[in-house]
C-alpha cells in the first residue's frame, strides 16, 4: 500500500470502522471533550457522521465525499468534524437518529447531522451523494449552504435547535400514566398476532415484500402464540407462518449456501438477492429461533441450519480468547488483482466458473449430466446471470448468479434420475468445491470489535441450540464466551459490564484507552445469556453473576418516576436525551427482553419485587402495545408470560445420573415458552438451595430422578416418569 497523503485523529482509535477514515483528507475527531471544545472556542457548528464498518453506503460516501480534497477542505474550514462508531456508541446514534427520523421521516446509515456547538442538531439526513443532481442536492452544496446560514442567521438558527431539541423531549418520552397497569394479555396477544397475519406473505413466508428481513422478535412471538392456543385455527395459522418462513429463507439466497451463516437482509420478496453483510446479532437470534423451530417440529431441516449458523460463527467470526468478532462486509475485491471493491463479489457465481469447477460426469444420470448441470439446477444458476437487475442499480451482479434452493430434494433427483441420498452427496461434493474456490478470493473486512451485547446473543443461540440439539459442544462453546465476558468485558472492582473490546496486535485482546461502559442493552442481553447458559449447563456460577448484574442494571438505568428502564446511564453531559428504545428491531429492545429476565430471576432468587418491576415495564407501555402490538412482538410475547406465570421445573436429582440426564433431556426438547428449568442435587450449601429454601423440602421419590412443576415456589405432586413430564410440559 502506497504511504497515506492524510492522517488524522482517529488512527488512535480502537474501532474498524473509525480507522477506515483515519487517512481521509478530513480532520475528523471521536466524539469526546476535544470536538465539543474545539467547535465552542472556534465558535463552528459541528458535523456528525454516524455508520458501522460493513455498511456499504457509508463506503460508498466516504469514497465520493470523505475521501475528496476539495469537500475535506470544506468541511475543515467551516466545521468541527465528528465519527462516531454507532456499534460503540449507540447512544450517541439513538439520540441524533431520533432527531434524523422525527424531521426526515426516514432514517439510516451513514447518519449526517450538523448540530451547534452546545451538541443540539438542527439539520440532518442520510447518505449524500458529493454533487447536485436533478432531483437531489450534493452534499458540497449543503455544506456551503449551513456555513453560510450559521454566519448569517446564527441566532434564529440556535433558537431553532432549542425548539427541536424541547419537541423531540416531550414526543420521545415513555412513562406510565396515572396508576398503569400491565395491559390485558389476550387482547395484546390476538391484536398483535391478526397485525402480522395481514402483511405476512402466503407464497415466501416473511412480512413484507421487499427488501425482506429476519425478524426473530416476529418468529419467536408466532411460536409462543401457538404454544398457547395450540387446538385452535389461529394457533395453527400462527406456527405454519413461521415455520413457512424460516424454511424460505433457508432456501434462499439471504442464506450463504457455500459459507454458512445469514446475511442482513433480502432486497427482493423471495429471500434471493440480499444485502452481503453478516451480522453476528443476527446469528445468534437465529440460532435461537430455528432451535425452537426444531424442539417444535422435530424436522432435523431445522436442526441442520442451526449447525450450519454455528458452523460459520465458530469458524468465521471467533477470537481464539473466546469471545465472537461483530460482523463481516458485503463488499469485497472481485479478484486479487482488481481495484475497486463489488458488494457480494466473495459470494456469486458465473456459469462458466462453475461448470469449471464441476466437469464430472454423474453416475447413473440421465445421458451426459455432470455435477455442474445438477448443482445449477437445483440451486437456480442461470447463463446470463440470475440477478434481477432492478435489484443490481449498479450492475455489480451483472452475469452473476446468487445461489438459491430452487427444487425440493426430491424434484431434482427426479429431474436426473437419482436417488434422493445420491443426490444429497452430490450436492455436498459440489458445496465443498465452492469452498474450496472460494478460499482463493479475497475475504471480505472481518469487524473484530467485540460487543458484550451482540456476545449475550450469540451465547443465548450456542446456548441454546447446545440445549434443544443435544450437543454438548456448543454448550461448552457459550460457556467459553461467557467467560471471555467475564475476563475482558466485566469490570470486578465496579461490579459493571463494559461495552466493547477488539482483537489487537498479535491476536491479543485490547481496550480503548477510556474504556466505553456498558449500555442497557448489553446488561440485558448478557443477563439473558446466562439464564440460558444455567439452563443448558446447571452452572450455577452463571446464575449467580446473571443475578448480580440485574441489581447492576436496576440501579444504573430504572427510572423510578416514569418506570422502565433507560437506554444510557444519568450523568453523560453530552447526551441531550434520554431515551427508552420503542421497537423492536434487529434486535428486541431491552425493555422487551427485560420482562423476562426480571421473571426468570425472581425464579431464581425469590425477590418477587422483580416481578413487580417487570410489571411496571409493561404498564409503561401499555398504550403502545394496545395500539401497535406488532411494533413491539418481544413485548407482547413478555405480557403473555407475566400473566401466565413463569413455571419453576426442578428436577430433584444426581446431574450425573442417567434417569436425570433423561429427564432433562425431556425438559430441554419441549418448547413451552413459560418455564425455568433448575436441578436440586441435594446440596444444600449450593448457591440455589440458599436462594430458594423450598428447594430443601422437595424429595426424589423412590431413589429416582424426581421432577416437580411449581408456581411462584408451590409445586405439583412429583413425577417419575419421562413421558408424564412431557404431556405435563407440552400441555
Amino acid at each position: 500500500p502506497s504511504v497515506p497523503h492524510y492522517t488524522n485523529r482517529l488512527i488512535n482509535e480502537k474501532s474498524a470502522y473509525l480507522l477506515q477514515h483515519a487517512h481521509n483528507p478530513v480532520d475528523w475527531h471521536p466524539w469526546g471533550q476535544e470536538a465539543f471544545d474545539k467547535a465552542k472556542t472556534e465558535n463552528k457548528l459541528i458535523f456528525l457522521s454516524v455508520g458501522y464498518s460493513t455498511c456499504h453506503w457509508c463506503h460508498v460516501m466516504e469514497e465520493e465525499s470523505f475521501k475528496s480534497k476539495e469537500i475535506g477542505e470544506i468541511m475543515n474550514e467551516h466545521f468541527v468534524c465528528i465519527k462516531v462508531d454507532r456499534e460503540e456508541r449507540p447512544d450517541v446514534d439513538k439520540v441524533y437518529m431520533t432527531f434524523v427520523q422525527a424531521t426526515s421521516g426516514g432514517g439510516g446509515w451513514p447518519m449526517s447531522v450538523w448540530l451547534t456547538p452546545d451538541l443540539k442538531p438542527f439539520a440532518g439526513g442520510t447518505y449524500f451523494p458529493p454533487e447536485d443532481g436533478v432531483h437531489h442536492v450534493g452534499f458540497r452544496t449543503v455544506l456551503l449552504r449551513i456555513a453560510e446560514q450559521w454566519k448569517e442567521n446564527k441566532d434564529a438558527l440556535l433558537e431553532s435547535s432549542q425548539r427541536i431539541l424541547e419537541a423531540l423531549q416531550r414526543t420521545s418520552e415513555i412513562r406510565v400514566q396515572g396508576q398503569g397497569s400491565p395491559p390485558p394479555a389476550k387482547e395484546v396477544m390476538d391484536t398483535c398476532f391478526q397485525q402480522l397475519s395481514r402483511s405476512y406473505d402466503e407464497d415466501y413466508g416473511g412480512f413484507s415484500k421487499s427488501p425482506k428481513f429476519p425478524t426473530p422478535v416476529n418468529l419467536n412471538f408466532l411460536f409462543t402464540y401457538w404454544a398457547l392456543h395450540r387446538t385452535t385455527p389461529e394457533g395453527a395459522r400462527a406456527l405454519q407462518m413461521a415455520l413457512h418462513t424460516l424454511r424460505m429463507m433457508a432456501h434462499g439466497g439471504i442464506h450463504d449456501h457455500i459459507g454458512q451463516g445469514f446475511h442482513r437482509y433480502s432486497t427482493d420478496q423471495h429471500w434471493h438477492v440480499p444485502h452481503f453483510e453478516k451480522m453476528l446479532y443476527d446469528q445468534g437470534q437465529l440460532a435461537a429461533v430455528y432451535s425452537r423451530a426444531f424442539q417444535i417440529s422435530g424436522d432435523e431441516f431445522f436442526a441442520d441450519v442451526v449447525r450450519d449458523i454455528l458452523l460459520y460463527v465458530s469458524r468465521d467470526l471467533s477470537d481464539h480468547a473466546g469471545g465472537f468478532y461483530s460482523a463481516e462486509d458485503a463488499d469485497s475485491y472481485p479478484s486479487t488483482t482488481s481495484g475497486e471493491k463489488r458488494e457480494g463479489a466473495f459470494c456469486v457465481w458465473a456459469t462458466e466458473e462453475l461448470r469449471a469447477l464441476l466437469p464430472d460426469p454423474v453416475e447413473g444420470a440421465t445421458e451426459r449430466t455432470t455435477l455442474g448441470d445438477v448443482f445449477m439446477h437445483h440451486y437456480g444458476v442461470e447463463e446470463a446471470g440470475n440477478v434481477d437487475p432492478m435489484k443490481d442499480p449498479h450492475q455489480e451482479l451483472k452475469g452473476k448468479n446468487v445461489l438459491i434452493a430452487r427444487c425440493s430434494l426430491e424434484l431434482t433427483a427426479a429431474q436426473f434420475g437419482l436417488e434422493q441420498g445420491q443426490l444429497n452427496a452430490l450436492l455436498q461434493e459440489c458445496r465443498q468445491r465452492l469452498s474450496s474456490a472460494r478460499a482463493q478470493r479475497p475475504r471480505p473486512h472481518l469487524d473484530t470489535k467485540m460487543l458484550a451485547a451482540w456476545n449475550g446473543l450469540m451465547i443465548s443461540g450456542f446456548a441454546q441450540a447446545g440445549a434443544a440439539l443435544a450437543e454438548q459442544g456448543y454448550v461448552s462453546r457459550a460457556a467459553q464466551a461467557a467467560a471471555f465476558l467475564r475476563t475482558h468485558l466485566f469490570n470486578p472492582d465496579s461490579g459493571r459490564l463494559l461495552r466493547s473490546c477488539y482483537r489487537g496486535k498479535d491476536s491479543s485482546v485490547e481496550q480503548s484507552a477510556v474504556p466505553i461502559q456498558g449500555f442497557l442493552e448489553d446488561y440485558v442481553f448478557v443477563i439473558q445469556a446466562l439464564f440460558d447458559l444455567y439452563e443448558a449447563s446447571l452452572e450455577e456460577s452463571w446464575l449467580e453473576w446473571a443475578l448480580h448484574l440485574q441489581h447492576m442494571q436496576d440501579k444504573l438505568f430504572w427510572d423510578p418516576k416514569g418506570f422502565a428502564y433507560f437506554s444510557t446511564e444519568a450523568g453523560d453531559p453530552s447526551l441531550l436525551l434520554r431515551l427508552k428504545d420503542d421497537q423492536d428491531g434487529a434486535e428486541p429492545t431491552p425493555n422487551s427482553v427485560s420482562v423476562i429476565n426480571l421473571l426468570r430471576a425472581a425464579c431464581y432468587s425469590g425477590h418477587m419485587d422483580w416481578v413487580e418491576k417487570a410489571g411496571k415495564i409493561l404498564a409503561a407501555f401499555s398504550e403502545r402495545l394496545q395500539k401497535i402490538p406488532i411494533t413491539l412482538p418481544e413485548m407482547v410475547r413478555a405480557t403473555a408470560v407475566f400473566h401466565h406465570t413463569l413455571k419453576q421445573v426442578v428436577i430433584c436429582g444426581d446431574p450425573q445420573g442417567e434417569d436425570t440426564k433423561e429427564m432433562l433431556h425431556c425438559v430441554r426438547s419441549v418448547f413451552s415458552p413459560n418455564k425455568v428449568l433448575m436441578v436440586a442435587d441435594g446440596d444444600s450449601t449450593g448457591f440455589l438451595y440458599r436462594q430458594l429454601p423450598f428447594l430443601a423440602s422437595l424429595e426424589r421419590k423412590d431413589g429416582k430422578a424426581t421432577a416437580y412443576i411449581c408456581s411462584n415456589f408451590t409445586c405439583s405432586l412429583p413425577v417419575t416418569s419421562v413421558q408424564e413430564l412431557h404431556g405435563m410440559l407440552s400441555s
